[in-house]
């Protein structure tokens, strides 16, 4: 359940329209190419993404064409999207404060597939968007040793998720 949980949290920004990229030089060249009438696809000001552990490939990002708006105090993370590995972009995570940017974010990434030509098509998920609040919230943590209540929890949490009964998915949202 945890797997779905991931899959389901925020929203996912597909791809507006098919996208080519064309990879030369080991990466370091990426052309890229579509049939719409806005910009799906332009460089990045390398500045912005200095000393990322893909480079010398060049930064690249997806214009996304959708603005996201969250109350005063919410943000968003924008990350790859969650359990869908992909082996053609790495799309970077990113918070961006959209209680006050009321821009479309657009989604910097790196091509890391090999040389040659790939259609990513339409639709194709590019970002999941978290929204979190970020006003209030205190996150300090404690680290100590569990004591032998928590211990046994711990365990009986275990035994039970292996069952694969649904127990997870009755107690854990019941719980909240």
């Amino acid at each position: 359940m945890p797997f779905l949980d991931a899959l389901g949290t925020g929203w996912v920004l597909p791809l507006a329209a098919t996208v080519r990229l064309e990879i030369t030089d080991g990466g370091r060249t990426v052309n890229a190419g579509w049939d719409f009438d806005r910009e799906m696809v332009s460089t990045h000001a390398p500045f912005q993404v200095a000393g990322n552990p893909y480079e010398p490939r060049p930064p690249m990002k997806f214009h996304n064409h959708w603005t996201i708006t969250t109350p005063p105090g919410w943000s968003c993370l924008f990350v790859p999207p969650l359990n869908r590995p992909d082996d053609v972009v790495e799309v970077f995570s990113g918070v961006v404060d959209t209680d006050t940017y009321t821009a479309p974010v657009h989604l910097p990434f790196v091509a890391t597939g090999p040389d040659g030509v790939h259609v990513l098509p339409k639709g194709r998920p590019l970002a999941q968007v978290i929204p979190f609040r970020r006003a209030g919230t205190d996150l300090r943590a404690t680290i100590r040793p569990e004591s032998p209540d928590e211990a046994a929890a711990r365990l009986r949490v275990h035994r039970n998720t292996k069952a694969g009964d649904g127990w997870y998915r009755r107690i854990a949202r019941a719980a909240r």
